[in-house]
């Protein structure tokens, strides 16, 4: 979920007095009709009347000759938002067992005209006035700048896949916030509940489209729970829907006043429901500041307000410092939202930002490190957008520790200096929705990175996100869509889309509705050619690489876990508190080793037998290495440096080395990164 400016995308006009809420919202059975035949994707029992699909031909199955599954991947969808929010945000269904004209209808406020329709003219500018009217005219929406209308009917749905998309990653997404300061709401503002309720009608919907079908399996519409699934799912020519979750407090993990709402039992029975759920990745933190991590700020005018949001919400606003590397928050900026600083307490007020410190002071938590091993043990996959640069840093540290592969950027909201990292990891990235001549130059900036590691690419539409898609770009502009075209993969025959009495061009309408990505798809190769479209279609294969290589990881045995060590020296002015050599080994973060304050320093573990050892991982104290070195011996006695920096700056190391026999490993410190000596939290020796 976005519901903010996105590269390439022109800003809306927020009305001042209705910032606050703009700014919480960020934070983000059918009747038998006439069968064609045989033909396996074309059900037998549509609802009628309902949405034509506007597709001719069979949708492709199998692999490719090296086994390779083909098709897009939409990283970032919310199918389920309208559930959300207190249920009244955004308006209609994605189906409904009374068929297209409930489904497609509005909220009851915004009738007769729109005059009550709050959210969509905060979000779209103007009065808010509209038709009301969906389904059969659609006059005014859905649209692609009308951000309150449901854009995830199911046959629009269908027409993506039947376009060539082969997975969609389903995010149940909700806040509490924006629910509890919403004028219209029909139910709880509890985020579980709403999550619970939306993983539910995923299901339902899988159900739905069986019916149409002929029974339990048979639709296009598949919900997997492993990359294997998909992989079959794909075979067969259908859509793999995989569940994630985006929300600001998972497991309640609100934090007021820097205090956590939370602790570690919410962590973990909040990580096993929604893995029972079928839930395989998810966003630790959104918008505001929680128990888990900071964010990525947003900025200008919607940043004042959403830092309005933050204090609202936690008691705290945001705080900044200098950033430490290339990677950056978002400048906050200092414009005025009087509509916003207007709901704060008398005498309070948005600081002012020191524009040379862009950084987010909070980072990953304790908490928040727990929930991220704790996702690892459950091989699940971590969404880094919205994360603070200093909270993916950490996260990003601790997988590269662990070799762990599931990393994942769905829709251009983490700094792109961290592309290669994800990369390295065998993360997966995908783009949000940019207009194609956007979209177009950002992938061609990052070519060279996919094909260094051999990766295919994908899009995060967010729909129903709040977010804004593309805009048309005119009957008259060069290289336009031209109807009907054919899919990438040359199979099928795509026409323009009708649902009732509209019919939908992407050239003058812009990305309405779901249904039409395949023709931004299109658009996209008719502005920048064939090679981004060709990325694009290797991202299911890419994605699902990803997740395997998730499943399949398996933690290194950690052969310093409560193995004997000595140290040069101990800090010892804490009567309370040991800093002896075996804390740093003991299997403890919460525990460390700490020399005196001076250089030339060691710590030595002994492993108790030869083993051939090719990683070390350091997670240092405040009280860190600048200059140190990993030495390896077998007899205690003769050492080999295996690797070393002159550049330590803290935080989690990891030594990759040519895998050496080894009974000994010392951890040698020339130059103290501060006033103090060295501290380590813990030292992990490993095979590889």
């Amino acid at each position: 979920m976005a519901m903010t400016s996105h590269p390439y995308r022109r800003r809306k006009n927020v009305t001042a007095v209705s910032l606050l809420l703009l700014v919480l919202a960020v934070v983000l059975g059918p009747t038998p009709s006439s069968a064609a035949g045989n033909d396996w994707w074309v059900p037998g029992a549509r609802p009628t009347p309902d949405a034509r699909i506007g597709v001719t031909g069979e949708p492709f199955t199998g692999t490719d000759a090296q086994g390779r599954v083909r098709g897009f991947v939409d990283a970032h969808d919310h199918l389920f938002a309208n559930e959300a929010f207190g249920g009244r945000l955004i308006c209609g269904k994605v189906f409904s067992e009374a068929g297209i004209a409930d489904a497609l209808k509005d909220c009851p406020e915004h009738y007769p005209d729109g005059s009550l329709a709050v959210f969509d003219f905060i979000t779209k500018g103007g009065d808010g006035r509209h038709d009301p009217v969906g389904w059969p005219t659609f006059k005014d929406w859905p649209a692609h700048d009308s951000l309150t209308h449901q854009q995830n009917y199911y046959a629009w749905v269908e027409r993506a896949w039947r376009g060539g998309q082969r997975v969609l990653v389903n995010d149940l997404v909700t806040n509490g916030v924006i629910c509890s300061v919403y004028f219209f709401k029909d139910r709880s503002c509890d985020e579980m509940t709403s999550i619970r309720l939306q993983a539910k009608l995923t299901y339902d919907l899988q159900a739905y489209v069986d019916r149409m079908y002929g029974g339990p399996g048979k639709g296009w519409f598949r919900i997997v729970t492993d990359s294997a699934q998909a992989r079959d799912v794909i075979q067969q020519g259908k859509l793999a829907v995989v569940l994630g979750v985006e929300t600001s407090e998972p497991f309640g993990c609100k934090q007021i006043l820097d205090v956590p709402q939370c602790d570690r039992k919410d962590i973990d029975a909040g990580l096993d429901e929604l893995y029972a759920l079928g839930v395989r990745s998810m966003f630790l933190c959104h918008k505001f500041d929680n128990a888990l991590c900071g964010v990525r700020f947003d900025s200008g005018t919607l940043g004042t307000a959403i830092n309005v949001g933050q204090f609202l919400s936690t008691g705290t606003f945001w705080k900044t410092e200098k950033c430490t590397g290339p990677q950056h928050d978002n400048p906050i900026g200092s414009a005025a939202a009087p509509g916003a600083e207007a709901k704060l307490p008398a005498g309070v007020a948005v600081p002012s930002y020191d524009s040379g410190a862009q950084c987010n002071v909070r980072g990953l938590t304790d908490l928040g490190e727990y929930a991220v091993r704790g996702m690892m043990k459950r091989k699940m996959m971590l969404e880094i957008d919205h994360m603070s640069v200093k909270a993916v840093g950490r996260a990003l540290d601790i997988f590269e520790a662990d070799s762990y592969p599931g990393v994942i950027s769905s829709h251009s909201w983490m700094d792109l200096n961290w592309t290669e990292r994800l990369y390295g990891l065998g993360g997966f990235a995908a783009q949000y929705m940019h207009g194609s001549e956007g979209f177009v130059a950002e992938a061609d900036r990052t070519k060279a990175l996919r094909d260094k590691y051999d990766v295919g690419y994908g899009y995060g539409t967010d729909m129903n996100g709040v977010g804004g898609w593309p805009g048309p770009r005119g009957a008259d502009a060069p290289n336009k869509v031209i109807y009907p075209f054919r899919s990438v993969d040359g199979g099928s025959l795509i026409d323009r889309q009708t649902t009732g009495e509209r019919t939908w061009d992407l050239n003058t309408d812009g990305a309405a509705h779901y249904g039409l990505v395949p023709d931004w798809i299109e658009d996209i190769r008719r502005v920048g050619g064939g090679g981004v479209v060709d990325d694009l279609f290797r991202g299911a294969e890419s994605y699902l690489r990803t997740w395997g290589a998730t499943e399949r990881h398996q933690a290194g045995v950690d052969l310093a876990e409560g193995a004997p060590a000595t140290a040069s020296s101990t800090e010892w002015w804490n009567p309370f508190t040991s800093y002896a050599p075996s804390r740093a080994v003991d299997g403890d973060r919460s525990t460390r080793w700490a020399s005196e304050w001076r250089d030339d320093q060691w710590l030595r573990i002994d492993l108790g037998s030869t083993h051939r050892v090719g990683r070390v991982t350091l997670d240092w104290e405040r009280a860190y290495g600048k200059t140190y070195s990993i030495q390896l011996s077998t007899d205690g006695a003769d050492w080999q440096t295996v690797w070393s920096t002159t550049t330590g700056d803290g935080g989690l190391d990891t030594a990759r080395f040519t895998g050496t026999p080894a009974r000994y490993v010392r951890v040698t410190g020339t130059e103290r990164g501060t006033g103090w000596g060295y501290s380590l939290r813990e030292v992990g020796v490993h095979s590889s």
